[in-house]
């Protein structure tokens, strides 16, 4: 229970209708996409910085954890309140202050909607190309926090591609601004790039402005089929090769595909994996992009290629995309998601090496995700009431980690660490790297106060400071 004098000051802050302890709001802000449930003390909804700023000051005094949260639609445990403490979700703070056509940029406040940030600039011909799956829910500063990426990343790069300043409350409670609103500016450290990615525990994020580009003339979208994801994956490889650079290359294995041909039952039947792909510019350089596209997947062995030109057909084909992450569990009760990534040449080997793993665990393991810059989800899919698929399950990361790491990959693309990949931070970085990270930590938050348990915890090299609690 949060002590009274706690929540008297905490409501004298943000005002009685704008924080809460009932059981049925903390259960609402409990959980994320991990489906692991940690109850928080309180939950509280500033709406300015300087509100944050207060609450974080009494925080620090008081010894308790924040835990700062969008939409909590991330996969790693990231806005969990893992040691109890409060919550302070930005959702009151959506305001999108200023859209700039003439400089190509915009002012948001971090509860905005991403999807619809997007559509009200391209509204007015402008695009902003980070487009997680979770787009629709997730917000512009969770997007920051866990630097988002998506199926356009191949292309455009994630989300800290296009933050040209923050402003930010400190674990210490001072409001700091990074960066600049223009598009060069090397004055001191990149403090900016350092908080994009930083998972809540360095600051809390109250504004960003953002790098915005012109809207593309035309996309083209491809459905290509194949007889298994061997071709598939190499037939990434190859497009790359070919010095083609579409702006979504996303491949599907038949795992996958079972749970969602329901869409299209007759255009994916027999299918043993999917590509689908997009080039987008120009009008005359999209159509040559999309008529080498073909003759490369061709080449690769394709057995159907199809360009979806009706916005209806092309909405079907995103939906069913995006909705493979829940529909998996027709597969199995349980799940684990992760998002490794290797270099795009070595594509084929990640995928047949986790098809291997999966035999020999006798697991499912259903892949998908953006090939196109080597980041690839695979969901190892599970019953957690069995022992031995629980075992195997919990082997198969490590392995599949393992062999990521030996294919020259990263253990997390996007998803970031969070809690659920804390415990193998020491498989891709060593004992000096860690240990810095955690000196900034330190030196950012004394008192540990922001996002505790996050990131380190659970590593070989984590020094187990305290986290504070009631």
């Amino acid at each position: 229970m949060l002590p009274e004098r706690v929540y008297a000051a905490l409501e004298d802050v943000v005002g009685k209708e704008n924080i809460t302890a009932s059981k049925e709001d903390l259960l609402c802000y409990s959980y994320d996409a991990t489906n692991t449930t940690f109850m928080p003390d309180a939950v509280l909804f500033p709406a300015t910085a300087v509100e944050v700023s207060r609450v974080v000051e009494i925080a620090n005094t008081e010894k308790f954890g924040l835990i700062p949260r969008g939409a909590g639609t991330g996969f790693t445990g990231g806005s969990l309140a893992v040691f109890g403490g409060v919550v302070l979700s930005t959702e009151r703070m959506k305001s999108v202050i200023e859209i700039d056509e003439e400089n190509l940029t915009a002012v948001v406040e971090p509860g905005v909607i991403t999807w619809e940030f997007q559509q009200d600039v391209e509204a007015v011909g402008l695009f902003y190309p980070p487009d997680p799956t979770s787009k629709k829910t997730s917000t512009i500063g969770g997007n920051i926090a866990e630097c988002a990426g998506g199926p356009r990343a191949v292309k455009y790069g994630v989300t800290r591609d296009y933050i040209l300043g923050l402003e930010v409350v400190l674990p210490t409670g001072e409001i700091i601004s990074t960066g600049t609103s223009t598009m060069k500016g090397v004055v001191g450290y990149d403090l900016t790039r350092l908080m994009a990615g930083s998972e809540g525990t360095l600051g809390i994020i109250t504004k960003a402005t953002l790098r915005l580009i012109p809207k593309p003339e035309k996309v083209i979208t491809m459905l290509v089929s194949f007889l298994d994801v061997a071709a598939a994956a190499a037939a990434v490889s190859d497009i790359i090769a070919a010095r083609i650079m579409p702006s979504t290359l996303e491949l599907i294995d038949a795992f996958s595909i079972k749970c969602i041909e329901e869409y299209d039952p007759e255009r994916l039947k027999n299918v043993g994996a999917l590509l689908i792909i997009e080039v987008d510019g120009i009008s005359e350089a999209a159509d040559k992009a999309a008529e080498r596209v073909e003759e490369v997947c061709g080449s690769a062995g394709a057995t159907g290629f199809e360009t979806a030109t009706d916005k209806h057909d092309v909405k079907n084909l995103w939906k069913a995309r995006r909705s493979i992450s829940p529909a998996l569990f027709k597969l199995k009760p349980n799940k684990i998601n992760e998002d490794v990534v290797v270099p795009r040449s070595r594509i084929m080997e990640l995928m047949t090496g986790l098809e291997r793993i999966g035999t020999e665990r006798r697991l499912i393991i259903a892949c998908f995700g953006h090939a196109g810059d080597g980041n690839i989800h695979m969901n190892i899919m599970y019953d957690r009431n069995n022992i031995d698929e629980a075992t195997n399950a919990d082997m198969a990361v490590k392995e599949a980690f393992e062999l990521t790491l030996s294919l020259g990959g990263t253990i997390s693309g996007e998803h970031g660490v969070g809690t659920t990949k804390a415990k193998y931070l020491d498989m891709e970085l060593g004992p000096v790297e860690v240990a810095l990270m955690q000196r900034l930590k330190s030196m950012f938050d004394p008192n540990n106060i922001l996002n505790p348990g996050k990131i380190f915890s659970g590593s070989a090299s984590d020094k187990k400071v305290p986290a504070p609690a009631f």
